[in-house]
């Protein structure tokens, strides 16, 4: 497929919020450089009973455990078939799939996504491109981030990338090599908190914004993430459940000042990863925490001077890490590399992926 010039892929993504599958058909074109169109995208929002299942999946018995992985890989073809339906699709190169991680341990060998890639291929009888973390770990990596890649060919206007996800991460060029990093637990957090009262997340972060700054408990959150990343270049639901969400569970403090404390935590944390030195940064921001009007106003403020934080249209935002998935997809399908040890730290940068049907 090295000579072929587009691509047309459905990428999937689920993350550690658990909102959903996201699914993104997007075509790539190659010329003197890459460029995408994202043409069809949809959230399939979880079941209450499956969004139980994959939270406490790291609890599970290894036989439930690999039952939920075809059961899940079935779930996902059967979506990606209706989304074909749907969206009127009539030509799809492959899916690449992330899977939903439910263990990222890679201090200790492993990291493991359900949602099996032969099942999917089963189902929709497609080439699937699924497990995309394992190459890297057993590279001596981190497995993550994965993105960096994708954000360097296809976003090359910003001089970083920021994901305000479940985790908040970043992707930038430092002296012509690409860097990248998870920064601290971000919508994870947030909506743990919003969670004591029914609600998914705290929209347009409203109620974030009738809060007051807990200063012991930023402390308190800043001392823990300090802990928990130093070392790390990726951080994942273990380090929250452990060191965080105890913190964050004292009701003593009123719910508005914790979501207020924990999005100071966020926007510190973003503005002192970047570089201390050079010229003002142009930052694209996107995942659900870019949809935070609150966040996003403080992050602004303290990156002053230092750079500008530029939000783009909705489906970018949401569909952004689908998006470059599938990009991730199409480097397999050329065996070009799609995961940088530069970010890393593996022994070498890989292709990364097992293709199915192929």
């Amino acid at each position: 497929m090295k000579s072929q010039k587009k691509y047309k892929i459905i990428g999937l993504m689920s993350g550690t919020s658990l909102d959903g599958l996201d699914l993104a058909y997007v075509e790539f074109s190659l010329g003197l450089k890459w460029s995408f169109e994202l043409k069809s995208f949809q959230t399939v929002r979880y079941s209450q009973q499956l969004k139980h299942v994959l939270g406490g999946a790291h609890k599970l018995t290894a036989t439930e455990l690999m039952k939920l992985h075809t059961s899940y890989g079935n779930f996902i073809g059967k979506v990606c078939l209706r989304f074909i339906k749907a969206k009127g699709i009539t030509k799809v190169n492959a899916i690449a799939s992330h899977g939903h991680t439910i263990f990222h341990q890679p201090e200790s060998g492993f990291t493991f996504q359900v949602g099996d890639g032969n099942a999917i291929h089963a189902i929709t009888t497609l080439p699937v491109v699924f497990d995309f973390r394992s190459l890297d770990v057993t590279l001596g990596g981190q497995g993550a981030p994965l993105v960096p890649q994708g954000d360097r060919l296809l976003f090359p206007a910003y001089d970083a990338c920021l994901n305000l996800g479940g985790i908040a991460n970043v992707s930038m060029e430092v002296r012509g090599r690409r860097k990248a990093f998870d920064i601290c637990f971000c919508n994870m957090a947030l909506n743990f908190l919003m969670s004591e009262v029914g609600e998914s997340h705290d929209k347009n972060g409203r109620t974030a914004s009738n809060g007051s700054l807990d200063k012991t408990l930023l402390d308190a959150i800043q001392h823990a993430h300090r802990a928990s990343r130093k070392g790390r270049l990726s951080i994942g639901r273990e380090l929250f459940e452990k060191e965080l969400q105890p913190l964050l569970s004292d009701r003593r403090i009123s719910l508005p000042d914790r979501l207020r404390t924990v999005c100071e935590m966020i926007a510190i944390a973003v503005v002192d990863s970047l570089p201390r030195s050079g010229k003002p940064m142009k930052l694209l921001a996107t995942g659900g925490g870019a949809l935070n009007l609150f966040l996003i106003d403080l992050i602004r403020t303290k990156l002053r001077g230092k750079g500008e934080i530029v939000v783009p249209a909705k489906e970018i935002i949401e569909f952004k890490e689908a998006l470059i998935f599938a990009f991730l997809g199409v480097l397999r399908l050329r065996d070009e590399i799609n995961v940088l040890r530069s970010v890393t730290r593996a022994s070498r940068d890989s292709c990364s992926g097992v293709l199915i049907g192929g």
